[in-house]
């Protein structure tokens, strides 16, 4: 969440970037902060001076006691007792504006960076880097879902049998190129720099709440109200959680960790002809990428990060083309995001595989996420993640641009991991 210094100090720039996320009076939510953290002040230092006063009359019971002025003592000892009646009333009044205080930061999205592009949704994202090569040169390739039907690699109604919509059951090589996948990200990812984790696949309602699900996502996450658990919808939930209230030198940066994980979602729109095969899915398996970095140097991490999952298209040989989403399109949390998008054959058009963010603070304040200067200042760091790669779209787009008539033809990158050329 925003930092209430960082209101009062860039107000004008906190203004703007709620503008370039197309939210209304945007004025009228900063300013709401703003009062409710004088009210907070307020309160505080009312209740600071009462308690001293509390502290000094109590020491003068001691000293008339000790004294024999028993009755003065007694005499004083009613006021204290009407101060501290007086006190629980100013500290429930300051718990209550405090709670009031969170819930209107927790109700305020990210500044954009001044690099997000102004607009409204999907059709306003600037295209970063786009494809060169002919999207065209595959004309009359089947779509993913008739080959995995020819091949037996996936089946979507043995899913719906189980689970229902938007659950695919992998099997035989089709299930072997699923975890050959992930081995090939978790190793590219490792290589890279960055340490493995298997973290836990469900979550507390705070861990949500930390890296921003909560209250933005709720309907889009699997709750288990018997034990107010949440299961996972990324593994950058859990994996960022892991330094919740940790405090780090700056020796430390940056951190870079990898995960793979299921991810669950109850995603709106996942029914229909336009989300065919495997295209949107309520459970799907995703390696990701988080990285902790220094603040001046998160936007150099950033750009590795890009180059990074880059890299992995490259070697799996696919199109692909890299967007910078505008302020109506980011998430709640992001200052700035690139998607990585890869060309469907089957759908004619191009679909999102990867996102790459930087937060800058606003997880790490809510993760009390904090790093120690050369003075010894705490300072806020910033928090970063990516997908790579999130594997339905992935393994859809293999299918369809590696088909031949000999059957699918595996990059050669991935070879080691299937321990086959070719389906």
């Amino acid at each position: 969440m925003l930092e209430v210094q960082k209101i009062r100090e860039e107000w004008e720039l906190c203004r703007k970037g709620l503008q370039k996320r197309n939210i209304s009076s945007p004025a009228d939510l900063l300013s709401t902060v703003v009062q409710l953290d004088d009210e907070r002040k307020g309160l505080q230092k009312e209740s600071d001076e009462l308690a001293a006063e509390i502290n000094k009359m109590s020491t003068l019971i001691g000293g008339l006691m000790k004294s024999g002025d028993s009755q003065k003592a007694e005499s004083v000892k009613l006021e204290v007792a009407e101060k501290k009646e007086k006190l629980k009333v100013w500290e429930s009044r300051h718990k209550e504006v405090i709670q009031r205080l969170e819930d209107s930061l927790l109700s305020i999205p990210n500044i954009p960076s001044v690099m997000v592009p102004q607009g409204k949704g999907s059709e306003d994202n600037e295209v970063y880097k786009d494809w060169e090569g002919n999207l065209d040169s595959k004309e009359g390739f089947l779509p993913h879902w008739e080959i995995a039907e020819r091949l037996g690699l996936f089946d979507l109604k043995l899913g719906v049998k189980i689970a229902g919509s938007g659950f695919p059951v992998y099997r035989g090589k089709g299930a072997k190129l699923q975890r050959a996948l992930i081995n090939f990200f978790l190793e590219e990812n490792i290589a890279a720099g960055y340490e493995e984790f298997q973290p836990p696949h469900l979550v507390n309602e705070e861990t949500a709440k930390a890296t921003g699900q909560l209250p933005d996502k709720e309907g889009q996450m699997y709750h288990i109200p018997i034990d107010n658990l949440y299961l996972i919808p990324t593994a950058e939930v859990p994996v960022t959680n892991i330094y919740r209230d940790v405090i780090l030198q700056e020796g430390d940066f940056p951190v870079k960790m990898t995960a793979y994980t299921p991810c669950f979602r109850r995603e709106a729109g996942s029914y229909g002809a336009d989300v065919k095969g495997l295209n949107r899915v309520h459970q799907f398996d995703k390696v990701e990428i988080v990285e902790i970095a220094h603040p001046q140097n998160s936007y150099e991490r950033l750009q590795a990060m890009l180059s990074h999952v880059e890299s992995l298209l490259k070697k799996l040989e696919l199109p692909y083309r890299i967007l910078r989403l505008c302020g109506g399109d980011m998430s709640f949390t992001s200052a700035l995001t690139y998607d990585f998008e890869v060309y469907s054959i089957g759908q004619g058009r191009w679909l999102e595989v990867s996102s790459v963010s930087n937060f800058e603070t606003y997880q790490s304040n809510r993760l009390k996420l904090r790093y120690k200067d050369k003075a010894g200042k705490s300072i806020l760091a910033h928090t970063l993640n990516g997908s790579s790669l999130a594997l339905p779209r992935i393994l859809a787009s293999l299918l369809e641009w590696h088909q031949s008539p000999e059957g699918i033809i595996i990059p050669e990158a991935l070879r080691p991991y299937t321990g086959f050329d070719k389906i």
